[in-house]
């Protein structure tokens, strides 16, 4: 009894200490989030009005991006879930799946709404249900909402667990098809540029901004991840003590 106090009160200090820990990159990827904005707005450079119809729109690009790199961060998270779920029925694989399909649909919204503002501006609509990149992304966030909802809507079991860890395989089977679309077909989406060069490419300040963009969203997702991870743990363990009082009620 004395072995399982001191291991409850161990496994309590450790999620304390991973909440506080996931709690400072998320305030801190915050706060970078913010700077990019910002720097965004106020320190990068105009881009060709002769390149682009609506040049000053561009500017929302500086989250945009950083929103769908991290959202296919996710899905490279829900991915290895389901394998470690599917191979050993890992809980670890379990809150995973969990954690990747919340971050998948979180970032994966961010993109579906700053897109079509940008495309509204650039294209004249807010998408183009011709271009292979939007909507193989809307289908990729249809399949994080799903997951989502089907959590929190199914009763808990191996079936169910099966089920969504199947879905989430076939929803990281679209990344790579997303992410290539622009250099297999590419109708009004942007090429994948990140180099400069004299046809295509970055100014110096644009890629500077983009790059703290990058590597503020990803202490964002850290920091995500982590209090998630922390709350699905929390949520295992009350299942768990309200089937141990299940079973004290009835004997």
């Amino acid at each position: 009894m004395k072995t399982s106090i001191d291991d409850e009160g161990q496994s309590r200090r450790t999620m304390t200490s991973v909440r506080a820990t996931g709690a400072a990159l998320t305030a801190l990827g915050l706060t970078g989030a913010a700077t990019t904005l910002l720097l965004g707005l106020l320190w990068a450079p105009a881009v060709d009005p002769e390149a682009w119809n609506a040049p000053e729109a561009y500017r929302i690009l500086f989250w945009h991006v950083p929103f769908a790199w991290s959202s296919f961060l996710a899905f490279c998270v829900l991915f290895v879930g389901s394998v470690a779920w599917y191979s050993r029925r890992s809980e670890f694989g379990w809150r995973l799946i969990c954690t990747g399909s919340d971050l998948g649909l979180l970032f994966g919204l961010g993109v579906v709404i700053s897109g079509p503002i940008w495309g509204s501006a650039e294209w004249g609509v807010p998408w183009d249900w011709g271009d292979l990149r939007l909507n193989t992304y809307g289908l990729l966030t249809a399949v994080a909402l799903f997951l989502v909802l089907a959590r929190n809507s199914q009763p808990e079991g191996h079936d169910t667990r099966d089920t969504i860890a199947s879905v989430g395989l076939f929803g990281f089977a679209l990344v790579p098809i997303t992410a290539l679309a622009t250099t297999w077909y590419q109708e009004r989406h942007p090429g994948i540029i990140i180099v400069e060069s004299e046809e295509a490419g970055l100014a110096p300040e644009i890629l500077t901004v983009l790059m703290l963009g990058f590597a503020s969203f990803f202490v964002l997702f850290a920091g995500f991840a982590l209090l998630s991870d922390t709350l699905h743990q929390m949520e295992s363990r009350l299942s768990h003590l309200q089937r141990l009082i299940d079973k004290e009620a009835v004997h």
